[in-house]
């Protein structure tokens, strides 16, 4: 007989802590994270660069503010845009936060049934830098790895390389909101 388990990849809130996760929450040594002084968040963020491969890591109280700070970080000048998808969390759930406090302006590509955007469509939706005086200048595009509105589907390593290829064909950065890769990975 062959052991069948569901795994709800949605939501990184569907999970629900072990009681062996509380213990391990409530004996966690704490300090001063802001100081640097925290061991168990220095912990955190060196083992998730690690696996990662990223030299740093930086940790949020939510996957919302992880999102705002990466697009902020790469939209650095009011009136940049983000290319997104039409049915992604950034653009749906997380209260116009990249417009309201960061002044990006979102240009979202209709999501396909599996999470993914055409490749041409993106390349489409890229600005042309000579038209930044009239239309917001294109900086970042944003896909999301699982993609929550999409049942929770993985993309593929291929699918993602391919969108960071044409970023780079076209001088931009590319976010993958990753909130639930942790649960994408079981």
């Amino acid at each position: 007989m062959v052991a069948s388990r569901t795994v709800d990849l949605r939501s990184d809130t569907v999970t629900k802590p072990t009681e062996t996760m509380r213990a391990a929450m409530a004996t966690a040594e704490v300090d001063d994270d802001i100081l640097g002084a925290d061991p168990t968040a220095f912990r955190l963020e060196s083992e998730v660069a690690k696996i990662t491969g990223k030299e740093a890591g930086l940790f949020v109280s939510s996957g919302t503010m992880g999102n705002l700070i990466s697009v902020l970080v790469h939209c650095d000048i009011r009136g940049s845009e983000v290319i997104l998808g039409d049915n992604s969390h950034i653009h749906i759930y997380e209260n116009g936060g990249i417009s309201t406090i960061g002044g990006v302006h979102p240009r979202p590509v209709k999501n396909n049934e599996d999470g993914t955007m055409d490749i041409d469509s993106i390349e489409v939706a890229i600005r042309d830098p000579r038209g930044e005086l009239v239309f917001p200048t294109t900086k970042l595009i944003c896909l999301e790895n699982s993609h929550a509105n999409s049942g929770g589907r993985c993309l593929s390593a291929e699918y993602n390389d391919r969108v960071g290829e044409l970023a780079k064909k076209h001088g931009l950065k590319l976010h993958i909101d990753g909130a639930r890769i942790f649960n994408a990975s079981v």
